[in-house]
């Protein structure tokens, strides 16, 4: 088994790994490795096409692969060792790391690692919406690479759960490529994301928005064909009768 040995280990590729990396190196650390299970650096970064990232720090209005590549630059600049294809299986209380790539098991010492592999969406199981199990069903980080990296459109006629910024931006997207989005539910009172994106990605795009309302079944047997919403209460209940079928990618 290859054994290497590092000052620090990233885990993760994405905006704070990239941060992370970059940091460690400035401040003196000799060996630092970015370890990545995809096959580039950025993370998330890389599907974000849309604008809105770099007003702080540059000082422009970049797409989220123009952002990733300044700091992928800079970590390339510094010397810093990435391994993609790389996926962490084992971290052990004395900092020993153990990862698979490409088929052959690495083994990694390591003085300090940083754990920066990011976030995991809510999935229909989480949020025990009961129905039927037809295909159809994404949520949005998925539904993006799909359609921004893959080009591949999951479908005709949506409906939308929430109105984070990734939903938002999604909708919108959806609409770009020719899609209809029927609606967009929200459980809370008001909007999830930034009001920019409210403005930019519903409002301008006539996109319509239910707030105090959530999704409470699923219809259709291979694939998705309709959700039904309903308004809830101040305790997130539904309420009796005001129950709307939104048919989606029949």
């Amino acid at each position: 088994m290859p054994e290497k040995k590092c000052d620090v280990v990233v885990i993760g590729s994405g905006p704070a790994g990239l941060a992370a990396a970059i940091a460690a190196k400035e401040r003196g650390a000799e060996d630092v490795l970015i370890i990545e299970r995809g096959e580039e650096l950025g993370g998330i970064l890389i599907q974000c096409i849309h604008t809105g990232f770099g007003l702080e720090i540059f000082q422009e209005d970049l797409t989220g692969p123009e952002y990733a590549q300044r700091f992928i630059d800079r970590v390339e600049g510094l010397g810093v060792e990435t391994m993609l294809g790389t996926m962490v299986l084992d971290l052990t209380p004395a900092r020993r790391l153990y990862a698979i790539q490409w088929g052959r098991l690495l083994e990694i010492e390591a003085r300090a690692i940083v754990l920066a592999m990011g976030c995991r969406e809510r999935s229909r199981g989480a949020l025990a919406i009961p129905g039927t199990r037809p295909a159809g069903i994404y949520t949005a980080g998925p539904a993006q690479r799909f359609t921004e990296l893959e080009g591949y459109m999951t479908g005709e006629r949506f409906a939308i759960l929430g109105s984070g910024d990734i939903g938002m931006i999604m909708a919108r997207r959806l609409v770009f490529e020719g899609a209809r989005v029927e609606r967009m539910v929200e459980v809370l009172p008001y909007v999830g994301g930034l009001v920019r994106n409210y403005v930019q990605c519903l409002v301008d795009y006539d996109i319509p928005l239910q707030l105090q309302h959530t999704v409470i079944d699923v219809k259709g047997r291979d694939r998705v064909e309709a959700v039904v919403s309903a308004q809830v209460d101040d305790n997130f209940q539904p309420i009796p009768g005001s129950e709307e079928t939104i048919p989606c990618d029949p």
